[in-house]
């Protein structure tokens, strides 16, 4: 990714872009304003976008556009800009009017793999060592996101397992928000959102190291695209 000028920090207007765009979610109203979409949302984004990968490799940007073939919501537009590396286990960045999520993981995985997941958290030695890790990830403000979870306990395990939570997760990802602040308009912005990602790095490792063999799955193309992990 090519950015001329380098990242100068994340435009403030992008917050009142969103925010607008919720109010009057229409082509029409797009049209009038994709020319401030692009210089106040989506270039400072891929400035950001190439200063991030020479660390944490390439990034893909999310279009705009939302998929409505099956939601009963048919506003076209999303309410935000997602930024997401194009390895198997992810690190990923949104920008809406509520400020920035960073995060990273799993958001699909195949079967073998969250099954090799749920091994390891009824390991107790191993579950020690993810525990350890889960705690350090919340000292730094990340969470498991727990969207999507099973209502009990998943199948050849016990309803009253001590890590019950984990063994009901689907999607094995961490996040954290930060509201809009002066620093996201700065190039420190850089800076602060390197930190958290190589804060995610831990979590990205872990189940590199853990699911192993099963990621080469998730690795392999499957034809289909998809919107935003989180």
């Amino acid at each position: 990714m090519d950015v001329v000028g380098g990242f100068q920090g994340l435009d403030r207007d992008a917050v009142s872009f969103y925010a607008e765009v919720r109010a009057a979610n229409t082509k029409t109203w797009w049209t009038a304003n994709k020319a401030r979409y692009n210089s106040a949302v989506r270039e400072p984004f891929e400035a950001l976008g190439a200063e991030l990968e020479p660390e944490f490799g390439a990034v893909k940007i999310f279009r705009p556009y939302r998929d409505v073939r099956f939601s009963a919501d048919k506003t076209p537009y999303k309410l935000h800009i997602g930024m997401v590396t194009q390895t198997t286990v992810k690190h990923y960045l949104q920008l809406s009017e509520d400020g920035l999520m960073l995060g990273g993981g799993m958001y699909e995985l195949p079967p073998a793999a969250l099954a090799r997941f749920r091994e390891a958290v009824d390991d107790p030695r191993r579950a020690e060592d993810l525990d350890e890790l889960l705690a350090e990830l919340g000292s730094a403000g990340f969470e498991l996101l727990r969207d999507d979870v099973l209502k009990t306990a998943p199948r050849g395990y016990r309803a009253d397992h001590p890590r019950l939570p984990l063994l009901q997760l689907k999607r094995l990802a961490v996040g954290r928000r930060e509201p809009p602040a002066d620093w996201m308009w700065t190039p420190d912005a850089y800076d602060v959102i390197a930190d958290h990602w190589r804060t995610v790095s831990t979590w990205c490792d872990w189940l590199t190291e853990t699911l192993a063999a099963e990621l080469l799955d998730a690795a392999q193309p499957s034809g289909r695209g998809r919107s935003d992990p989180m």
